[in-house]
């Protein structure tokens, strides 16, 4: 990640410069809607008076994943940013299209997430695509990608990253999350493309889509802040409260599936610890008497659940990042005591 920093004369984005120490908001224009009206994607270019690294935040490349843009929202009136150094580039919603239709997917049903890098001259999907890489991600030095799980699905807060790259895995840790996953990337994904151009990206999973999560929404601000002071982006406060957990790398997971169609009654919470063979649920036949367990395929914690109680056979129920050892309940725990608010008046939602 040993880019050069931003030209001393400044940062140009979208045709606008933006010197030293000075902050903007900058529109880039997307095709226009159907009924002739513009459609920008908005960007916060925040540059540091002193050189340092390029990050850039994304939230809302699904349309319906609104927390990452309540976290960018609380991140950009962070006194913390008051001594950066080097660049912060924030795009609190990637999916413009999708977000004002409350929808995963762009108008013509494409996901974003599998479009990338793109092509100007190619579907919408691809055009937005472009011009993200092109103006955002491809001088950037690192990138942390905010989403939540699709509709009806809830997922603990959790880093996703190749943990393997150099570096990342300290960088992951510092973000704070309870559980790392080292995951790979998918073909078309952002991840995917920036990655193919060197810059790593840490994707940020926390909540459920069209739901804002304060417990999740405090983790990913804390969470930004705990990388921006690892890279030297800001200063490291000694009278900062540190972190009593050391989150866990997870090499692999798996999903526990429906084997019957019914009413799903959970048995065990999002975060908790559970053995293989252990009940996760029971599925009900809504009409009678029946009922079929389901159980965990392997140790681990879960991080991942279907909140709609209406299920089908072989729909994806529970997601298990396996461990070999429980120590990693009481890093959830703590993560959940250190940031679960005590009164949500004191803080509101974005």
């Amino acid at each position: 990640m040993a880019r050069a920093s931003a030209h001393p004369a400044g940062i140009r984005i979208g045709g606008h410069l933006v010197r030293p120490g000075e902050r903007a908001r900058i529109d880039l224009p997307l095709p226009i809607l159907f009924t002739q009206n513009p459609v920008v994607l908005p960007v916060h270019v925040l540059h540091g008076r002193r050189p340092g690294p390029r990050l850039f935040i994304t939230a809302a490349v699904h349309g319906d994943e609104i927390n990452g843009i309540a976290i960018i929202r609380r991140l950009l009136s962070s006194t913390a940013l008051r001594s950066l150094r080097g660049t912060l580039l924030a795009v609190p919603v990637v999916n413009v299209y999708g977000f004002v239709r409350h929808s995963r997917y762009l108008p013509d049903r494409r996901d974003l997430n599998r479009s990338f890098p793109g092509s100007e001259g190619g579907s919408l999907a691809g055009r937005l695509a472009a011009t993200l890489m092109s103006e955002i991600v491809t001088e950037s030095d690192l990138g942390i990608d905010l989403h939540t799980g699709a509709a009806h699905r809830e997922n603990l807060p959790q880093i996703r990253a190749r943990v393997e790259e150099i570096g990342i895995a300290d960088l992951a840790r510092a973000f704070g999350a309870p559980v790392i996953l080292d995951a790979d990337v998918r073909d078309g994904s952002l991840r995917a493309a920036a990655a193919a151009l060197d810059v790593p990206v840490l994707l940020y999973e926390a909540g459920e889509a069209l739901r804002f999560d304060e417990l999740s929404i405090r983790a990913g601000v804390r969470g930004i802040l705990g990388v921006m002071r690892r890279l030297g982006m800001i200063r490291d406060s000694s009278r900062r409260q540190r972190s009593p957990h050391q989150p866990m790398i997870a090499r692999s997971s798996v999903w526990a599936r429906a084997h019957t169609s019914g009413m799903l009654r959970f048995a065990r919470p999002l975060g908790a610890w559970v053995e293989k063979g252990e009940r996760l649920a029971t599925v009900a036949d809504p009409f009678g008497n029946g009922e079929e367990a389901v159980t965990s395929p392997a140790a681990g914690i879960v991080i991942g659940r279907m909140n709609l109680p209406l299920i089908t056979e072989g729909e994806a129920l529970f997601h298990i990042a396996r461990f070999k050892t429980d120590a990693v309940a009481d890093t959830v725990e703590q993560f959940q005591a250190l940031l679960e608010p005590d009164d949500l008046l004191e803080e509101p939602i974005d």
